[in-house]
């Protein structure tokens, strides 16, 4: 999951150079969506 979240962040640090403004901010909010899903599964982990 983490490394799903670094990937749309690469995607989106792309576009954002390239300038595809629609893409960057799309591929940067499932970035977030995924590192956020990545954290309450490792708190979740950690705590059972």
């Amino acid at each position: 999951m983490l490394g799903l979240a670094v990937t749309f962040l690469v995607i989106a640090l792309i576009a954002a150079v390239l300038g595809f403004g629609g893409i960057a901010g799309t591929a940067a909010g499932l970035a977030k969506l995924a590192f956020f899903v990545f954290i309450v599964m490792a708190v979740l982990a950690f705590l059972f």
